[in-house]
């Protein structure tokens, strides 16, 4: 029965694969990765620069692991009389997925222009754009065709079929994307955000069929964020992402408590939080993370609670997320903006 279900879920999850490569990767730390989030989330943080890796390892107990890993960087800057900012940013991601070993690699260029709407510089609207280049291949001698059975006798030797239709082990298109956001404060110390973006609006071909053109589907996200002091010492930051891309969706959203270190309060930079994110239908995700000022470490783990539980056994996938962040030692930083924007 074991053998079986392992089985079951490798050919759910080669279906899905089938199914699903005209869609993006996800993120259980999808705060950690704002350009792939909305191009106009990226800048929303107490600093001059950020960097930012994750890197995920999914159904590595029962079938060829899923691996994602994703690297970005952000650098922003006062303009004008410092009242706005300008945020760049560069996002490179690596997918691998199935016995096939489908992989996707990306490198997405950001912009984003913070307008800020208030004289202390507390309420900020952006618009965000972000493009680039994406490049798919697969590994066609991991895969079985039927042409290759012969009296129940597989022969490896044997023509595939799909010699003449197959025409590419892999191709580049590329993508693009824009969105808007606004963020602001409630009172003195509730900093919050809401945002929504759209991707692949450029509608690119996909296939790596000679006779067979897939166009990619936009792909629509809704974003929300709030930071709510509850004590001198004690805050909770919210998160929630909703997406919508073809016929598929997808609402994840949960919290973190954190705690201030070094008696310094809700000002410290020190800090230890865990809590709990919910993936709609997928998986219940316990989520940790250290702050130790300019350095962050995040560890999560998706519970998996979808209809292939019974083959997983509840085992999902673990994912690390490490930030850098800080100003820079120029006239030109943010370090002087006291409510420059931050989350």
């Amino acid at each position: 029965m074991k053998t079986l279900c392992k089985l079951l879920l490798t050919v759910m999850g080669m279906l899905c694969t089938i199914a699903l490569t005209a869609q993006d990767i996800h993120l259980s730390q999808f705060y950690e990765t704002p350009i792939l989030r909305n191009p106009a989330l990226i800048g929303i943080f107490n600093g001059d620069v950020r960097i930012q890796a994750v890197y995920r390892n999914q159904w590595n107990s029962v079938t060829i692991p899923y691996q994602t890993g994703t690297l970005s960087g952000e650098v922003k800057f006062p303009i004008g009389r410092g009242n706005d900012f300008i945020t760049t940013g560069l996002q490179v991601t690596y997918d691998r997925a199935g016995t096939s070993r489908l992989q996707a690699t990306q490198i997405f260029p950001a912009v984003n222009y913070h307008k800020s709407l208030s004289e202390d510089k507390s309420m900020f609207l952006s618009l965000g754009f972000m493009g680039g280049m994406v490049q798919r291949q697969f590994d066609p001698t991991h895969l079985t065709f039927n042409n290759q059975y012969t009296n129940g006798r597989f022969d490896p030797s044997a023509p595939t079929g799909e010699e003449g239709r197959l025409a590419l082990k892999g191709y580049t298109y590329l993508d693009a994307g824009v969105g808007l956001s606004f963020n602001s404060v409630i009172g003195e110390d509730i900093n919050y955000f809401v945002g929504a973006a759209l991707y692949h609006f450029n509608r690119a071909k996909i296939s790596f069929y000679k006779d067979k053109s897939i166009e990619l589907d936009p792909k629509i996200t809704f974003n929300a964020g709030i930071t709510v002091p509850v004590s001198e010492n004690v805050k909770i930051i919210g998160q929630y992402n909703q997406l919508h891309q073809g016929s598929y969706s997808e609402y994840v959203g949960g919290a973190l408590v954190g705690y201030g270190l070094l008696s310094q309060g809700l000002e410290s930079t020190r800090g230890i939080y865990g809590g709990v994110f919910l993936r709609w239908n997928d998986a219940i995700i316990p989520t940790m993370k250290l702050d130790m000022d300019k350095y962050e470490i995040g560890m999560s783990y998706d519970a998996n609670i979808s209809q292939l539980r019974t083959a997983s056994q509840a085992f999902g996938g673990f994912e690390v997320s490490v930030v850098f962040k800080g100003f820079l030692n120029s006239r030109n930083s943010t370090l002087e903006s006291v409510n420059c924007p931050r989350f």
